[in-house]
């Protein structure tokens, strides 16, 4: 029954198929504002879980635009590329970000981050 506004960023896990595609299965985290961060309030969906992401070090690259599921897959497969085969980093999921909200037509970022094993 709170709400806690938009915040950034709208992170998706995404899982990729052998060949690069995302498979259906998603998961969409959203930051909890800081004011929440030490109490945050019960979700009343039970689909929605409170987790709480552990640092880590990531590679990243960054692009604009509105980003669809194809610029995540491409720009993926370019970080994947520049990385090489000898840097370590789970490659069974990657995480899809994306900082703005909807109705900003300019200035866009968006980022892909490969989670260092």
């Amino acid at each position: 029954g709170l709400g806690m506004g938009m915040t950034a960023p709208v992170s998706i896990t995404a899982f990729p198929a052998e060949d690069g595609a995302l498979q259906q299965k998603v998961k969409v985290s959203l930051r909890i504002p800081s004011s929440f961060q030490a109490n945050p309030p019960c979700p009343s969906d039970e689909s929605i879980k409170i987790e709480e992401r552990q640092g880590m070090t990531i590679y990243s690259t960054q692009f604009g635009g509105y980003a669809k599921e194809v610029d995540y897959v491409n720009y993926a497969a370019k970080l994947k590329s520049a990385l090489g085969s000898e840097v370590a980093y789970h490659k069974d999921f990657y995480f899809c970000n994306g900082y703005d909200p909807p109705m900003k037509p300019y200035g866009r970022r968006n980022e892909v981050w490969f989670v260092k094993e």
